[in-house]
């Protein structure tokens, strides 16, 4: 996506992926400042990065999760475009403001998705396999103007949005079973992951009749936003890096 970008632009720079173990986290991103470098974080280092950057966006600061960086004066800069590319996607799906959402998942990913719940004044329901977890993650969403609180009993919802590693592999269980989610009153549902050919969790929902879409058009928006934080003269040619997005995961 970032290269096809940089290719059709015309621009000096190559991205590639660093596998980074946790230990090693700082010392990398401490590299990254040395050299001028930028780029972005993904699980399970975005909130650890948070804490790594020297100096960081509201945004970046308020979700607690840091998902893309670039250095200026010789320091690193922390922001947060998943905030950005999730409320494009839920545009796509229909869901532009309001309502109530069942969060799936407690991690840097699940931050993002309240904050952007509180950024349209939609009411967050948490769920997560450990009640506690769930509970903990409610109480840092409203400390944060989140009107969030743990998922409980049947709830009339109008979207569920997977934040959760699950779905990754097909062999993963769903995050939320069809039957659960046909019962959606918006009939919507966003998984961030994505994988070739959809993830099983949006197969199983599209086959129930829940408009679903995986996290492929959140890759592309947050990824633009990440574009123009790295090149602040150039807009992000998005039709292009969809293109490749496309290209490598199938329909």
């Amino acid at each position: 996506m970032h290269n096809a970008a940089i290719h059709v632009l015309g621009l000096d720079a190559v991205y590639v992926a660093l596998p980074t173990p946790a230990p090693a986290l700082a010392a990398v991103l401490g590299t990254f400042a040395a050299v001028g470098g930028a780029g972005n974080v993904t699980l399970p280092h975005k909130e650890a990065a948070e804490r790594c950057v020297a100096r960081k966006t509201e945004l970046c600061e308020r979700v607690g999760a840091c998902n893309t960086f670039w250095t200026e004066h010789g320091a690193l800069v922390g922001d947060n475009t998943d905030v950005a590319g999730i409320l494009a996607a839920l545009r796509q799906l229909g869901v532009d403001g309001g309502g109530s959402w069942l969060l799936i998942g407690t991690g840097g990913a699940a931050r993002a998705v309240a904050v952007a719940a509180s950024q349209v004044k939609a009411e967050v329901h948490v769920l997560s396999r450990d009640a506690a977890r769930a509970g903990a993650f409610a109480e840092w969403a409203r400390g944060r103007g989140v009107r969030a609180a743990p998922a409980q009993g049947t709830l009339d919802l109008d979207i569920a949005i997977n934040a959760t590693p699950a779905g990754l592999k097909d062999t993963d269980p769903l995050p939320l079973d069809a039957e659960s989610a046909s019962r959606l009153r918006g009939r919507a549902a966003l998984d961030l992951t994505y994988a070739p050919g959809g993830t099983r969790w949006v197969r199983t929902l599209r086959a129930a009749g829940v408009r679903a879409q995986d996290g492929r058009e959140v890759l592309v928006q947050q990824g633009g936003a990440a574009f123009q934080r790295f090149f602040p003269d150039q807009a992000p040619p998005l039709d292009v890096m969809r293109a490749a997005v496309q290209r490598a995961l199938g329909a």
